[in-house]
């Protein structure tokens, strides 16, 4: 074979490597912490306080960077093209601590010295966390608060179904709205324990 060949075909490969490079998907990543807004709105009646959040668990087979999506009854998939951006324990966690945040002018003081105001520790434990892309995103969860400084923790459950549309950003967004229902429910039970009150673990 002439040099000529032998080059052509060196550039003949080349171009063959680069189109298979090329038709590799993006990958996406997602994340479930909500985007910063203005002012928060303090939800009714309840009282700022500060919070401790202990790191969160989820179910061990949703526990890596690919989402993973059910299909069918038994059928799951691990979706290679989205994934999340941090640990999806530690998504939950941010998104949690986000919310309560926002929504109830706590204020995180995790890992920090706490003073003044009364604070709270918060556990949480995601026993399900079932993605369906264009059906539903729904979280069943085990959850306690107790006041820091001594006392018994109350210990609650909560499932939270909600509908999704079609595509992975409406399903990621469907985990957030789940994620904001929960630290509803738990912010209303922190802000009553911090504040020395009598509380039930809310309904759902």
């Amino acid at each position: 074979m002439t040099r000529w060949g032998t080059l052509n075909l060196a550039i003949a490969g080349l171009a063959l490597v680069l189109g298979a490079c090329g038709s590799v998907p993006p990958v996406r990543y997602y994340t479930l912490v909500p985007p910063a807004v203005g002012d928060a709105t303090s939800a009714p009646s309840a009282r700022p306080f500060q919070f401790e959040l202990l790191p969160v668990t989820v179910p061990a087979q949703v526990d890596q960077p690919q989402m993973v999506v059910r299909q069918g009854g038994q059928g799951v998939a691990v979706l290679q093209g989205q994934r999340w951006i941090a640990p999806l324990g530690d998504e939950v966690r941010g998104a949690l601590s986000a919310d309560l945040t926002r929504d109830f002018r706590a204020q995180d003081v995790t890992g920090l010295p706490s003073e003044g105001q009364s604070t709270v520790r918060i556990k949480l434990d995601v026993r399900r966390f079932d993605s369906v892309p264009g059906s539903y995103a729904y979280i069943d969860a085990a959850w306690s608060v107790r006041p820091l400084k001594g006392g018994d923790p109350l210990a609650c459950t909560s499932r939270i179904n909600e509908t999704v549309g079609e595509g992975y950003d409406a399903l990621v967004q469907g985990h957030q709205q789940a994620i904001h229902r929960l630290a509803s429910q738990i912010g209303a039970v922190a802000s009553a324990v911090a504040a020395g009150q009598s509380v039930r673990c809310p309904e759902g």
